[in-house]
């Protein structure tokens, strides 16, 4: 069985380059709050207001300590509710729809959060609720572009998603870098650093109502005539043009073959008594919890402690270290999105990404261990000066190395496999559930960082991600298979065959693409092992 990509029938429209543009804006939430908030709680004026002063507890820094991971971590305890709620909601209203509620829930909870005045519940209490919309975010806009997008170009529309995300995390550092400098440690201060968001979010908001609703969301609910509507306006076609007309049919076709489960539960069941479907889900869960036990996003949440844990010294040059750190994520995460998601493949733009992860967290184990400018173990407290300069740069380096590695690998790469692997029928429950265990991974391992730095002496915890990174390598280098280029609906013959052969390809001897044979890449016409959807 095999299928070509005619590589001319798709041209950039511009109303579809808006569409991706409006429904990525969903990624500023998550985006804004590992770099804009997680920077702001260092702020004077928001230290002052919520007693997160280290002079007011001398006898008990571990009540100060677990008062600043709940601050910045409640926000993804609630996400994670936020994503499992997204699987009912999506599928009864909608894509469209469910990501205008998922915005203004994430909207309404942001604004308490910016007057709460100093109230320490309630800010915890608006913490939760704005995460909820949040993490339904994550589910909804991702699901959505992969709905619409081409099988070439899926993986550049949805990783637009993640540029913007981390475009609004990079500016997060320089707003409160800039905030810092230019502003009295006031309310106003903490308030306007954190309410930003709100002007593109909801500019977005204003704006989705002049778009459609998914082609492949309207089938699923019998509605043909809009549908086919939705897809042309998409490619900026007439409805009746032979390149809209193939596409709905072919899209019309494979959703005639699903019946679509009764339940989510039903849903559920299916993925685990369908082998295919089985391994998907899966290596999709595995994927999601190596990404987050790197220690990817815990890093970034207290990434102005580490920069001075680091040997960066004084709060306003971590902050701009931060920000750079935050531009080296974006530029790469844009060199993923535009050229090495849809040309070396997935697969290889995984492991590379683990393996720089894995010999920066190495040399910072060993940093901290040996060299460690710090006389407190805690990423919450100003560092001194470093013992080693050169020693000090290199971990500073090493840092950035990271980034690089995390950016091109399985910061980006969990978001896409998750929306495209999966048939449309049970897309919505395993990809949401996928991201329901990717939050409440993300705020174990946020919650739990600075214990683990003070227990760990910070260097046991680079050890521990280190560790997890090897694992990582290893499991999706030997589970991982290829899917680029492969439509949506063909994705069963790509995890036809035994799971610990993917290292190997699955495709039959034949033609290959540019893949070295190594993994199997789709750029033309291929025999794949296995059975069709």
């Amino acid at each position: 069985m095999g299928w070509a990509l005619d590589r001319s029938r798709w041209t950039t429209r511009p109303f579809y380059a808006l569409v991706i543009l409006i429904i990525a804006c969903g990624g500023i939430p998550k985006g804004y709050d590992e770099g804009g908030f997680s920077a702001s709680v260092k702020l004077d004026s928001f230290v002052a207001d919520y007693n997160l002063d280290p002079s007011h507890w001398k006898d008990d820094q571990t009540s100060l300590a677990d008062r600043k991971a709940n601050i910045t971590s409640f926000n993804v305890l609630g996400a994670a509710f936020g994503a499992l709620f997204t699987l009912q909601l999506s599928d009864r209203l909608g894509r469209l729809y469910s990501w205008r509620v998922a915005v203004v829930v994430w909207a309404t909870g942001l604004v308490v959060q910016v007057f709460s005045s100093g109230m320490y519940g309630l800010l915890l209490f608006a913490r939760i609720w704005s995460g909820l919309g949040a993490g339904a975010l994550t589910v909804i806009a991702p699901l959505y572009l992969s709905e619409i997008a081409p099988a070439r170009t899926r993986g550049l529309a949805v990783s637009v998603y993640m540029v913007i995300l981390l475009t609004v995390l990079a500016m997060g550092f320089f707003i409160n870098y800039g905030a810092r400098l230019h502003m009295s440690p006031t309310r106003t201060q903490y308030r306007l650093v954190q309410s930003i968001p709100l002007i593109p979010v909801g500019l977005a908001f204003l704006a989705s109502f002049t778009i459609p609703e998914t082609p492949r969301y309207l089938l699923s609910k019998q509605k043909h005539k809009e549908a086919r509507a939705s897809l042309a306006l998409l490619r900026g076609r007439p409805t009746t043009d032979p390149s809209v007309e193939s596409e709905f049919t072919s899209i019309n076709h494979h959703l005639r073959a699903q019946s679509v489960p009764a339940s989510h539960w039903a849903a559920l069941k299916e993925t685990q008594s369908n082998p295919n479907y089985r391994q998907r889900f899966w290596l999709l869960m595995a994927m999601q919890t190596i990404a987050q036990w790197t220690g990817g996003n815990g890093i970034t949440y207290y990434m102005a402690s580490i920069f001075e844990l680091a040997g960066v010294v004084g709060t306003e040059q971590a902050l701009l270290s931060s920000g750079v750190y935050g531009i080296v994520k974006l530029v790469f995460t844009m060199a993923f999105t535009w050229g090495l998601i849809d040309y070396i493949g997935r697969r290889r733009c995984a492991l590379t990404g683990l393996t720089l992860q894995l010999a920066a967290h190495i040399y910072m184990a060993a940093y901290m261990g040996l060299l460690t400018p710090s006389t407190s173990s805690s990423p919450t407290t100003t560092t001194h000066q470093p013992r080693n300069q050169p020693a000090s740069t290199a971990a500073i380096t090493s840092i950035f190395i990271y980034a690089i590695g995390w950016s091109i690998g399985l910061c980006t790469i969990p978001y896409l496999y998750g929306t495209e692997i999966f048939p449309t029928r049970i897309r919505n429950t395993s990809y949401g559930l996928s991201m329901s265990l990717h939050w409440f991974f993300q705020f174990a391992v946020v919650r739990v960082t600075p214990n683990m730095f003070a227990s760990l002496r910070v260097w046991g915890a680079y050890v521990f991600w280190a560790s997890v990174c090897f694992v990582g390598v290893v499991v999706l280098g030997v589970w991982m298979p290829e899917t680029r280029g492969v439509p949506v609906e063909r994705m069963g013959e790509v995890f036809a065959g035994r799971w610990y052969m993917r290292w190997a390809g699955g495709v039959e001897k034949g033609e290959r693409g540019g893949d070295g044979g190594g993994g199997n890449g789709f750029t033309g016409n291929y025999n794949v092992v296995g059975n069709n959807i």
